[in-house]
C-alpha cells in the first residue's frame, strides 16, 4: 500500500491544466462532455489539489456464467485489490435462487444490491483502494454506466473480457450446479438458460478498450502492473 503524496507542479504545467479544466467545464455545461473528459476532470483537480496522479482502479468484468470471472476476482483479490461480488450479497440477503425467492424475482431483488455495491466501490476508490467487481457486465451500456460510476469516484476503469465456449462454460456450470444450495457463487442454471443468456450477451467491440482474460490470471496481473511501472499493483 502506498500513501499519499505531495506533488508540486511548476507555474506553466498549472496554467496549462487550469485552461485545460476550463474548457472541460464548459462541456460540461454544454451536455457535451464525454466519459473520458469526466475522468480527465477528476485526474486534473486531482493534480492541482497537490494529489498523486495515478487513480485507483476497479477491474470490470464481461462475461458469461462460467467464464471464470470469480477465479480471476479472488486472484486479484489475493493480489491486493478490494473484491465486491453482488452474488454473495444476493445469497447473504436472500438465500438460494430458485428455492428461497422465486427466479422471476432475480431482477427486481438485484437492483438495490447493485445499487449498494457501487456505492461501496465508490467509497474504496475515494479513499484510494483498487477495486474488481466479479459481476459479468453484458451489454456496452452497463459497462459505460459502471465506468462513469468509477470515473465519478475519481477512480480508472479496466475492462477484462472473458470470452469461453459454450461446452467449457456448460460443462462447469454442470459441476457448479452440485454446490448451488451452499455456494453464493454457484447459482444454477441449465443448458437452455446458458444458450438464452448467450443471446443476450454484447461482447465488447474496438471502441471498448479491453483486456482479452486467457484463462490465466496472471497475465491479466502482467498487464496491469505493464500499465503501472512505477508502483507494486496499486493502492490497496
Amino acid at each position: 500500500m502506498t500513501t499519499h503524496e505531495t506533488v508540486v507542479l511548476d507555474d506553466t504545467l498549472v496554467s496549462c491544466l487550469e485552461d485545460r479544466l476550463s474548457q472541460l467545464l464548459r462541456a460540461e455545461l454544454t451536455d457535451t462532455l464525454t466519459l473520458e473528459g469526466r475522468f480527465e476532470i477528476t485526474r486534473i483537480a486531482a493534480a492541482l489539489s497537490g494529489r498523486p496522479g495515478l487513480a485507483p482502479r476497479a477491474i470490470l468484468m464481461t462475461g458469461l456464467q462460467g467464464a471464470g470471472k470469480t477465479t480471476l476476482a479472488r486472484a486479484l483479490e489475493e493480489a491486493g485489490f478490494r473484491r465486491l461480488c453482488p452474488d454473495e450479497e444476493m445469497f447473504r440477503r436472500y438465500g438460494h435462487y430458485g428455492r428461497d425467492f422465486p427466479r422471476g424475482q432475480f431482477r427486481v431483488r438485484e437492483a438495490p444490491v447493485l445499487k449498494d455495491i457501487a456505492l461501496e466501490l465508490q467509497e474504496l476508490l475515494a479513499a484510494g483502494h483498487e477495486v474488481v467487481v466479479d459481476h459479468g457486465f453484458w451489454t456496452p451500456e452497463e459497462r459505460a454506466q459502471w465506468a462513469a460510476t468509477v470515473m465519478e469516484a475519481g477512480g480508472e476503469p479496466v475492462l477484462v473480457y472473458l470470452p469461453v465456449p459454450h461446452e467449457v462454460r456448460w460443462d462447469r456450470i454442470r459441476k457448479r450446479n452440485e454446490r448451488s444450495l451452499v455456494d453464493a457463487n454457484s447459482i444454477e442454471f441449465s443448458e437452455e438458460d446458458l444458450l438464452r443468456h448467450a443471446g443476450r450477451f454484447c461482447p465488447p467491440s474496438d471502441d471498448e478498450p479491453h483486456i482479452v482474460y486467457d484463462g490465466h490470471p496472471e497475465n491479466v496481473l502482467a498487464e496491469l502492473r505493464r500499465a503501472r511501472p512505477s508502483t507494486d499493483g496499486g493502492r490497496h
